[in-house]
């Protein structure tokens, strides 16, 4: 059982003597966090990190977090019901603000299969920080890569509540940007993200 009230009491929060601007000028560019969501397997994770290669050989200051990872120690104690994957995507946006509010550009690949959960993560953000990027590749394709072999366990029974077999994957409606992850490269998706990142001025001040 998870919640989201405040239950410490006694406590005050404390301004940085240091400004967000003065770290983004630091850094040359923008605080804001890509949000990457789709099905498992298509592809969020490879484009997340290739971007951040690719904004890292750019002298940006990036960072990638992942579903995989992050369930390894900040949210090891969730599990992937509704209430536990809501939870999941709220831990991760308060950690996603604090990044952009170090300046950094945070480049996050959680399926997040929820709208309202996405939302809400969007609501945390100030204008422009939020960028929603939709890894669009059909479950017939991310059946047939299947890496970790899910969607066979889940098919056979063996993992129950998965997302989009037996559980829904709710498709953003207005992503800033729509990646077509069945025809498309690993490398010509990152691009593309880099592109629109440079076309609508994240990656300079």
């Amino acid at each position: 059982m998870t919640t989201t009230d405040q239950t410490a009491t006694n406590i005050t929060w404390h301004e940085s003597r240091v400004e967000r601007s003065a770290r983004e000028i630091l850094s040359g560019h923008r605080g804001v966090v890509v949000w990457f969501t789709g099905l498992s397997a298509s592809g969020k994770s490879t484009v997340a990190n290739e971007v951040d290669h690719l904004l890292h050989a750019q002298g940006k200051s990036t960072y990638v977090l992942d579903g995989d990872n992050v369930r390894h120690g900040l949210n090891k104690n969730l599990g992937f019901s509704a209430e536990d994957r809501a939870e999941n995507i709220r831990r991760i946006g308060e950690v996603a603000k604090l990044f952009v509010d170090s300046g950094t550009i945070a480049l996050t690949a959680f399926i997040s299969p929820y709208s309202a959960d996405r939302d809400q993560v969007r609501e945390l953000m100030g204008e422009r920080e939020f960028i929603e990027v939709y890894v669009n590749a059909s479950l017939a394709t991310c059946e047939d890569r299947d890496p970790k072999g899910l969607y066979a366990k889940a098919r056979a029974g063996e993992i129950k509540g998965f997302t989009g077999i037996d559980d829904p994957y709710e498709a953003p409606e207005s992503a800033e940007l729509v990646l077509d992850a069945d025809t498309k490269g690993i490398e010509e998706l990152a691009v593309e993200v880099v592109e629109f990142l440079e076309a609508n001025a994240y990656l300079t001040l």
